[in-house]
């Protein structure tokens, strides 16, 4: 973890591919940084082969489907893809991060989070071989 004014880089490893709820990571990051006066988190993610997301956190079956669907709408092993150097995922990555987000902004009220009920903050890791990911996490 890399500390600065206001900011702090995490490094996030995902066990597999697919969607990992990262909220207590991102809470406990805004807990040390964040005082009364916070009004926002910002998270960027570092990466071009990974996303961020704010979905549903009760029901697994809903990260199932999401990772179905996304499978597939961009599947891997695809003919004509250029860019493998990495491998047979190296391009659809690509493609599902273009289809998301690496950056989130949420409102705060001081150090918490004004999230819905049911909402929860992922890291949607694209690749097999999972690699570590900086998030930045930012407030102000």
């Amino acid at each position: 973890m890399i500390t600065g004014l206001g900011r702090e880089t995490l490094n996030l490893t995902a066990p597999r591919r697919g969607l990992h709820e990262i909220t207590r990571d991102v809470q406990e990051s805004l807990s040390r940084l964040g005082d009364k006066e916070t009004r926002f988190v910002n998270l960027f993610l570092r990466h071009t082969s990974c996303g961020l997301t704010i979905q549903e956190n009760a029901d697994p079956s809903a990260r199932h489907d999401l990772e179905l669907f996304f499978e597939r709408l961009v599947p891997f092993h695809q003919e004509g893809f250029r860019h493998t150097h990495e491998g047979p995922d190296d391009m659809p990555s690509h493609i599902k991060t273009v289809l998301m987000q690496t950056s989130l902004t949420i409102p705060c009220e001081g150090t918490r989070m004004l999230l819905g009920t049911w909402q929860g903050i992922y890291l949607w890791e694209h690749r097999d071989s999972c690699p570590t990911r900086q998030l930045i996490v930012s407030v102000g």
